[in-house]
């Protein structure tokens, strides 16, 4: 009985998706990467591939190998009793397989476990290529699909038939797998969306988007925070067809009289949660986001999605709007903001969230329907491979534009590390430890550097020279320089231009050498009649004879005897200088007291014989009133 009611749903889900698609008339979009043929010369070029749907893609990267095709097991659906694994010194191998009786993903865990670098298979009817998916719920699958860590493209029947005939001529096939264009990357902001399903009980695929959010939501919040991604999530839904809206399959299965509608999480009617419940829990997390984003604090759906897996799981019966509130509660989100951003589940209209969602399934420019779930896209290109930290993280990275990707970029798990080998050929300062080098998630690239604030400039390959302000300060400007007894010349010159100039007493062309002259032999000093003159580095001696005294500005000697007399006479006029200097000081105090004086002695003597012009008026008041 619950087989049958569990067929119904399907069969009723399957009719919903199909008039949905129709009706949306979307398309879905094949991710390819380059393949391109390097030898042999008579299938020289470039060719697509369709990037498979799991193990690990080298998203901005490129991979070469020679392709093999075995003699036995060619469809790879068995055991492999050889070794593909590539001996030391030769190039990787590339398993090449025809398509058919069994999962693709299946075919590349066999070649993996042999020890194959990637795997192409063949298409076996001439058509469109398709994207490789990993296989519905299945024990057995589950055992492989997660450990698939090989990349894999499938490529179409004629292009598999000339290789497949290169190699029987025993012409060396080799192949390089380019993932660089995969994904776009236009600026230094990558903006990426998941389509994703609060149901926790849909088997493998449900356990391995959980333990994605779970592993990715550090990474995720760091690059939200820091504003170099954009993320939004994304759920998909189905409406229920006119005609069966009234049914007990859509009113179990959807909300808003079978506007937007989720299968039941055990494909099983009589027990367990509905489908509509997971509808409902997607729309709360949609709102979860919504709300956060508008409090700027985008990153807490990550928060909410993870805190409800673990506290709210469906099989602990615990998924539920009281255990959902109590985690947004827990994380200070305004529930009634989420209650009415959510609606009213049972209303006969749109839902305006959902009704956006479902719009958003539908492709728009190079990027096709979403149909898979989960479904990660970065900058409008579906991702292709294995839903893991580091296989998204590699993704991210890629669509970042070269030199802006963050630091997470440059970690142990995704960088190239080109420059640790030989500084990856670039510019190299090893005295100071500087080179052109710079690491990026696509390769190294050679740039001069800026050290301490000041910039290099060069070609990055072959010279770096500091400029500008400061620039004497790091290795000499790129000037020459040298330390002889604890005294150090430099050719370096800290102005605009920019120029090694020797310093005084060398010559030289200031960069690579600046000779010491011999100011003594040249006769540039030192020339005076008394002048004995000794060379030194950088510089010169010069003495005189008997008690004559040298004076280097004037290049003369004189004696020391007129010079103590001189110093005399010049201590006795400084001494008379001082003298009447205060002498003149003083004079001026006691002219300026002395003219104080007589002046207050005079108003005194006045103040007694002419009275002051306003007594008489005081006087002259007092006898108007006596009258």
């Amino acid at each position: 009985m619950g087989c049958s009611r569990g067929l119904k749903a399907a069969l009723l889900l399957g009719v919903a998706l199909l008039i949905f698609t129709e009706s949306a008339v979307g398309r879905f979009v094949v991710e390819k990467n380059s393949l391109k043929v390097m030898s042999p010369d008579s299938i020289k070029g470039n060719h697509d591939s369709a990037i498979g749907n799991f193990g690990i893609p080298q998203y901005g990267g490129s991979m070469a190998g020679a392709v093999v095709y075995p003699k036995d097991n060619q469809k790879g659906c068995d055991d492999f009793g050889i070794s593909f694994k590539a001996k030391p010194g030769a190039m990787p191998n590339f398993v090449l397989l025809d398509r058919g009786e069994c999962f693709f993903a299946l075919k590349v865990w066999n070649a993996q476990n042999a020890g194959a670098a990637a795997v192409l298979v063949a298409d076996y009817i001439d058509e469109a290529l398709i994207t490789m998916d990993s296989p519905e719920e299945s024990s057995k699958a589950e055992k492989y699909i997660t450990n698939i860590t090989i990349p894999s493209a499938l490529i179409d029947k004629s292009f598999g038939e000339k290789l497949k005939e290169a190699i029987s001529k025993g012409d060396m096939v080799n192949v390089n797998l380019d993932w660089r264009e995969a994904v776009p990357h236009p600026d230094d902001r990558v903006e990426y969306e998941l389509w994703t399903n609060s149901n926790d009980e849909c088997g493998f695929k449900c356990d391995m988007l959980m333990e994605f959010v779970k592993d990715f939501k550090g990474a995720a919040q760091i690059l939200e925070k820091s504003g170099y991604t954009q993320f939004t999530p994304h759920y998909i839904t189905w409406y229920c067809p006119q005609a069966f809206t009234i049914s007990k399959q859509c009113k179990s299965q959807c909300i808003n009289h079978g506007r937007y509608c989720a299968p039941d999480p055990e494909q099983d009617f009589s027990t367990g949660y509905e489908g509509k419940d997971v509808v409902i829990e997607n729309l709360r997390q949609l709102c979860v986001f919504k709300v956060a984003n508008e409090t700027k604090k985008p990153w807490m759906w990550w928060d909410y999605v993870t805190d409800f897996q673990i506290r709210c799981p469906m099989k602990e019966k615990k998924y539920n709007k009281e255990c959902a509130e109590g985690v947004i509660k827990s994380l200070g989100l305004d529930l009634k903001k989420i209650e009415k951003c959510m609606g009213d589940p049972e209303a006969n209209s749109d839902d305006q969230v959902l009704k956006e969602e479902q719009d958003a399934q539908v492709g728009k420019g190079s990027r096709g329907d979403v149909t898979i779930l989960p479904t990660l896209v970065v900058n409008n290109r579906q991702y292709r491979g294995k839903l893991e930290k580091g296989a998204v993280l590699k993704a991210l990275c890629a669509g970042f534009e070269e030199t802006t990707e963050p630091s997470v970029c440059l970690s142990g798990d995704v960088e190239t590390n080109e420059c640790l080998d030989n500084k990856g050929g670039c510019w190299e300062d090893k005295s100071n430890n500087i080179t052109a080098c710079k690491d990026t998630f696509r390769g190294r690239v050679c740039e001069c550097p800026v050290v301490n604030g000041v910039q290099f400039k060069g070609d990055g390959y072959s010279s770096c020279v500091a400029s500008g302000p400061g620039r004497c300060k790091i290795t000499n400007g790129g000037c020459w320089h040298d330390t002889r007894n604890g005294i150090t010349f430099s050719a370096c010159v800290d102005n605009a231009d920019g120029k090694c100039t020797c310093p005084p007493g060398f010559k030289g062309d200031g960069v690579k050498s600046c000779e010491d002259i011999d100011e003594c032999s040249e006769k540039k000093a030192c020339q005076c009649p008394e002048c004995s003159c000794k060379d030194t580095w950088g510089s010169y001696e010069c003495t005189c004879s008997g008690d004559l005294l040298y004076i280097r500005d004037h290049d003369t000697c004189i004696s020391k005897r007129a010079t103590e007399v001189r110093s005399a006479w010049t201590a006795v006029w400084v001494i008379f200088l001082g003298l009447a200097m205060a002498t003149c000081g003083a004079y001026l105090v006691y002219r300026y007291r002395l003219r104080s004086y007589m002046d207050s002695e005079i108003r005194a003597i006045m103040a007694q014989y002419m009275p002051l012009d306003s007594q008489n008026e005081v006087v002259s008041h007092a006898n108007e009133e006596r009258a």
